[in-house]
């Protein structure tokens, strides 16, 4: 795992911050097809917002599945292949909003991909 150099210093809710790189974090790894699988973390600055990415070297996730991961008990895999709820990207999802922030995915088939959050300051 590699994190950028800089990372901010945050005053804000640590448990719902903590849950929201738990999420992601772990989704990567669960996810990738290998064990050799790398994830970045990164962090800019905004004038109200700091902008997260978190970003893997995984599967990918298909532009006809991108919409629907947010949603609760939603899956791309069945859960007999990998122990899965499904609840865990809603439940970004609603942190992240909760916080006065948005999330989106870029994600590529066969490239990985890249969760981007905002956090207000």
């Amino acid at each position: 795992m590699a994190i950028d150099e800089w990372m901010p210093t945050l005053n804000t809710q640590k448990i719902a911050l903590e849950q929201v790189f738990t999420n992601l974090i772990s989704n990567a790894i669960k996810h990738h097809p290998s064990q050799a699988g790398k994830i970045k973390i990164s962090a800019t600055e905004a004038p109200e917002f700091y902008y997260f990415g978190v970003t893997d070297n995984g599967s990918g996730i298909a532009p006809e599945h991108q919409e629907r991961i947010f949603g609760i008990f939603q899956t791309l895999s069945s859960r007999d292949r990998n122990e899965n709820t499904g609840i865990g990207l809603s439940i970004v999802k609603k942190i992240v909003e909760s916080q006065g922030g948005t999330i989106e995915l870029e994600s590529q088939v066969g490239k990985g991909t890249t969760f981007s959050f905002s956090w207000r300051k």
